[in-house]
């Protein structure tokens, strides 16, 4: 009986942690990029999320790519990069990102994969389909 209730609790904590990892709020948090140049931090506003840059390997680097001339002179650091996510079960979907490398912003899905360690990004010009994926790391 003791290991049967000792059994069943282990079971129901360990589906709480996963459930917790995998929930709405399982991307907020520091995830430093591909290149590992770069830390993005994650938050929640309302019912969406957003994501800015909090960290970068060249302090003081400006937004230089922007097609917009007035904003080539403003800092990466603190630059908000993802903007209006919604969590829609599996991914957080129906945002927009911006790559200051480019200066060009796309759409965006997120996914949380690998037990809440890797984030996949995936940046698209009409579907998905003709996209390009990359992953980040939680910091």
């Amino acid at each position: 009986m003791k290991t049967t209730l000792l059994l069943l609790l282990s079971t129901f904590i360990l589906q709480a942690n996963s459930f917790a990892n995998s929930g709405p709020d399982a991307i907020i948090g520091e995830w430093l990029s591909q290149e590992k140049d770069g830390k993005i931090s994650i938050y929640k506003q309302g019912d969406k999320f957003y994501g800015k840059i909090s960290w970068g390997k060249t302090p003081g680097k400006k937004d230089v790519n922007n097609p917009e001339a007035k904003l080539k002179n403003r800092d990466l650091i603190g630059l908000v990069i993802l903007q209006d996510f919604k969590y829609k079960g599996s991914a957080w979907e129906d945002g927009k990102i911006y790559d200051p490398k480019s200066g060009k912003t796309y759409d965006c899905i997120l996914k949380v994969k690998d037990n809440n360690k890797v984030l996949e990004i995936r940046g698209y010009v009409g579907v998905p389909m003709f996209g390009r994926t990359a992953t980040w790391t939680r910091s």
